[in-house]
């Protein structure tokens, strides 16, 4: 087993910021303009987003909430003694601890988090709380493949990701996540949350975010820009705004130009019209049928499914042999 108290190096600063850079200036010298949503998640936007989960018209972590409890009791009795838990997008770290207290005995969590001093914060406080189990923060893209730095064999496996991260994927690119999941924890569980709500006056309170912490979370990401491309977005000049579109159902996120502006990365100058906007996430909303037939093309056997009482989240637990 790992040394709990080993802490894997920082990420390369040097080479993200190259990343950033050269993924900004592919994403906004397109039409349309886009900046990829995993920039969303410095460690001001896990903060916010930490808000945003606790608001109160955020149904989907409510929801998963009051579902996950009665959840984690029968997954506890299908996992088994002594096992590992690989969560993917970990962030604040909360949700873990609903299955660590109903697990019996769990060896070892692994959190992956692009965010790593949000992960490395939220890791530190929870292995206070849980000094039995081994703790591993890792700093990783979970859009890419992921080789972990830990031997998963001798015991259950069981991968988590709650939430509604899943959303972010177009159904072709679900199949891809979850195919990548399958290769990096081999035979194993995986339980995950899948948003299933189509009611689009609920999404668009949801997304719009009348409280403006999904606006602030999105602007971060034009700030971001500024400290570490120095991009010079006028953040005043963009406002925040959530769109419900169909065929594949989702709910966009973009930041329309209030008025003409621009910004320079790499001596390259953006010229924004008034109006014209920047695409920067997707939550596509999976139903039951639907999720599971993406499970099922990956390589997973859909085991269970559990959907609460509004009809508004839904947890999957999935198995690879």
């Amino acid at each position: 087993m790992t040394d709990a108290t080993a802490m894997p190096a920082a990420p390369d600063r040097a080479a993200e910021t190259e990343a950033f850079r050269r993924d900004a200036l592919a994403g906004l010298g397109r039409t349309p303009r886009s900046l990829p949503g995993k920039y969303l998640w410095d460690e001001t936007g896990s903060t916010l987003f930490d808000r945003i989960c606790g608001s109160r018209d955020y149904y989907p972590t409510q929801q998963e909430m009051g579902l996950l409890p009665e959840v984690a009791a029968e997954v506890a009795g299908v996992v088994g003694r002594g096992a590992t838990i690989v969560e993917y997008g970990s962030g604040a770290s909360r949700k873990i601890r609903t299955l660590l207290d109903r697990l019996e005995a769990p060896a070892r969590f692994i959190a992956l988090d692009i965010s790593w001093d949000f992960l490395v914060a939220a890791i530190g406080r929870l292995a206070r709380d849980y000094p039995a189990v081994a703790m591993r923060p890792v700093h990783a893209d979970y859009a890419r493949p992921i080789r972990l730095p830990i031997d998963l064999g001798g015991g259950p496996v069981l991968g988590f990701f709650p939430g509604t991260s899943i959303s972010n994927f177009a159904p072709d690119g679900a199949v891809a996540f979850l195919g990548r999941v399958r290769d990096t924890l081999g035979p194993s569980r995986l339980l995950i949350g899948v948003d299933p709500t189509h009611d689009p006056d609920r999404l668009l309170r949801a997304y719009g975010g009348s409280d403006g912490l999904m606006a602030a979370l999105h602007l971060n990401l034009l700030a971001r820009a500024n400290r570490e491309i120095e991009a010079g977005f006028d953040l005043d000049a963009f406002r925040h705004e959530a769109r419900v579109v169909e065929d594949p159902f989702r709910v966009e996120a973009h930041l329309v130009a209030r008025r003409p502006t621009a910004c320079r990365i790499a001596g390259r100058v953006i010229d924004f019209a008034a109006g014209e906007s920047i695409h920067t996430d997707n939550s596509y909303k999976y139903a039951p049928d639907a999720f599971r037939a993406l499970a099922f093309a990956a390589g997973w056997v859909p085991e269970r499914v559990w959907v609460d009482a509004e009809g508004l989240f839904s947890l999957h637990l999935l198995r690879c042999d």
